[in-house]
């Protein structure tokens, strides 16, 4: 839901005082192409804000959005895939996705969101979005600052959870981790906040209060060291993949260039004096990546010697194999401990063949996702993992492995 906030206040269906209904994935299993938290808006006249499937399933959840619109009743519906079935609605990429519906009164949306009160801005600790989505409650509260939050002292959370001391516990000691870390989950509460409801058969079933958070963190800081073709090629990818991507170059004359004008910050410093600026300042952080493409003794030293005294997602060093040997020789002379050199990605990027700058760029983000993951593809290794010249064929025609 927090992906379609910022496009709901100039929604027409919203501006027009519409009814709607927002259907929200809220538990998802197997392969399935979009991930919890992920919601569609629905209007009374059948409008369209977002998509949760991709198509799959589109088609069944406005027709129950538009009944929970008419009945205004909150409900769940459940999609997979049937092969036995062949109008069933679901997946055919195989797995499972629970939805919740929820009418809303066109007071709810007025503000931008389906929140108690108007949307308020996103500091530099994020948003987050906390939802009530069982069947006993409804309503959301925007928390503007995640890590300043406090579920247990907060009247918005308590008028969520009606004001239930034990909810209001359980939702703290649960809420307040995944805020710290950014995620977004669903929370199921106490069981002594569980509702009774009718089952099939006319047995009774247990409901628990459940509450869906989403959290939106600042975008990840990736730092490109070399204002260089490789740093041009690698700027657009890093943005690509979410980074806020700033640019650094000791020389003036070069960050100047119109080709690293998309860069989100340009800077022209020395590189570990600016590293060791932005960190004093506080503004790195265990997501923050570097990526040093100077290929120049000069830079590159000082500057490793710094990002690796740090507590960052990723440092990579563009260079052969055997300028790393003697990058790392130079590292240990400059005091850098040996188990810090294991953090070190160098020669930079996965072994996939790249050559050209472009391709390079490819290979840097490839190593990105592979770290950020934890998985790296089958067959396919680090180029520091490897042994021998990178690129034969490029040594072959008298160029220089730079990767």
């Amino acid at each position: 839901m927090l992906d379609l906030l910022p496009a709901l206040g100039g929604w027409q269906p919203v501006i027009r005082g519409q009814r709607c209904a927002v259907a929200t994935v809220v538990a998802a299993g197997g392969s399935v192409p979009r991930p919890v938290g992920t919601s569609m808006v629905v209007s009374e006249a059948g409008e369209i804000l977002g998509s949760l499937s991709g198509g799959c399933v589109e088609g069944a959840v406005v027709e129950a959005a538009l009944e929970a619109i008419d009945d205004g009743v909150t409900r769940r519906s459940f999609f997979g895939y049937s092969a036995a079935d062949a109008f069933a609605a679901g997946l055919t990429c195989g797995g499972e996705l629970e939805i919740h519906i929820e009418p809303l009164a066109p007071s709810a949306l007025s503000g931008g969101t389906p929140a108690h009160g108007a949307p308020r801005p996103a500091t530099a600790n994020g948003l987050a979005l906390i939802r009530r989505v069982d069947s006993g409650g409804r309503g959301a509260v925007v928390v503007p600052d995640p890590v300043a939050f406090d579920p247990a002292g907060s009247p918005e959370l308590s008028a969520l959870l009606d004001g239930d001391p034990a909810l209001i516990r359980s939702a703290a000691a649960q809420l307040g981790p995944l805020l710290g870390a950014g995620g977004t989950g669903l929370v199921r509460l106490a069981s002594n906040g569980c509702r009774m409801l009718p089952g099939p058969g006319g047995d009774v079933v247990e409901e628990p209060v459940e509450l869906l958070l989403e959290s939106r963190r600042p975008a990840p800081r990736l730092l490109i060291f070399g204002a260089n073709d490789f740093g041009a090629a690698l700027l657009p990818a890093a943005r690509l993949l979410g980074y806020h991507v700033t640019l650094c170059d000791a020389r003036p004359a070069f960050t100047a260039q119109d080709r690293f004008a998309t860069a989100d910050s340009l800077v022209s410093d020395w590189p570990h004096r600016y590293l060791a600026a932005e960190a004093a300042a506080g503004r790195l952080d265990p997501r923050t990546v570097v990526c040093v493409l100077t290929h120049d003794p000069k830079f590159d030293i000082p500057l490793l010697s710094a990002a690796l005294s740090l507590d960052l997602a990723y440092v990579g060093a563009m260079g052969s194999r055997r300028s790393h040997v003697q990058r790392v020789s130079e590292l240990l002379d400059a005091g850098v401990p040996a188990h810090k050199l294991e953090q070190l990605h160098s020669p930079i990027g996965l072994d996939l063949g790249a050559v050209t700058p472009a391709e390079v760029a490819v290979s840097i983000t490839a190593e990105l996702l592979a770290a950020r993951s934890g998985s790296v593809p089958s067959g396919v290794g680090s180029l520091r993992d490897g042994r021998g010249p990178i690129h034969a064929s490029s040594l072959q025609m008298g160029d220089q492995p730079w990767t």
